[in-house]
């Protein structure tokens, strides 16, 4: 019962206190854009590293005044945490995993991109390994025929945690550097191929 009432508890507080934080680490840094000014207004898959996907919402925010997205989320506790914490920036969910449940949310995010939504996802996520592309991003653009862009989020500042993904939070008065692809047409690569290209997309600027 008591751990229950702690999930309960936290699921109506953090993600509230989440989303002030994130907003104060945006407004207290510099930003720096290092991406195209516009993309092209189809559907399109945004993807970004498990462990730099705390300020993802203001790169999508650049290329769309009203968020109409869905970001694909584990159903664990924690990604129950994330869920919440992302509908403060109008973004909805698929939840879900590449690794449990992955046909539902592959059909899923297809369904989502056809119906005229972006999608959120990190290829490594949600448990690793660190910085390696799983099959799912690729099959999904495919069968959808969407298009991907590779987001980085490098801060000068920042903590990183002990955990798989090196989960990186930035500090702040400092800069936000974010980095962003064109779109990217994988309908006519092989997967190995696929995957290749976005690893060393999204490994560019690493720090």
């Amino acid at each position: 019962m008591g751990k229950k009432i702690f999930r309960t508890l936290a699921l109506l507080i953090v993600p509230f206190v989440a989303s002030l934080f994130i907003r104060l680490i945006y407004l207290s840094n510099k930003k720096r854009f290092h991406s195209p000014e516009s993309i092209s207004d189809e559907p399109t898959i945004f993807a970004c590293w498990h462990g730099e996907l705390l300020m993802l919402p203001y790169l999508y925010s650049r290329y769309r005044k009203t968020p109409h997205a869905k970001v694909l989320i584990s159903s664990h506790f924690d990604g129950m945490l994330i869920s919440k914490t992302i509908k403060y920036f109008g973004l909805g969910t698929i939840e879900g995993s590449t690794n449990r449940n992955a046909t539902r949310v592959l059909m899923q995010g297809i369904r989502a991109l056809k119906d005229g939504y972006d999608i959120g996802i990190t290829p490594d996520g949600p448990k690793g390994p660190r910085h390696e592309v799983a099959d799912g991003i690729i099959a999904m653009a495919q069968k959808a025929k969407a298009k991907i862009v590779l987001v980085e989020m490098k801060p000068t500042k920042f903590w990183q945690l002990n955990s798989w993904d090196k989960f990186t939070i930035p500090k702040p008065f400092g800069t936000l550097n974010y980095y962003s692809t064109s779109p990217i047409d994988v309908s006519d690569m092989d997967m190995q191929e696929a995957k290749k290209v976005m690893k060393e997309g999204l490994l560019k600027h690493e720090i």
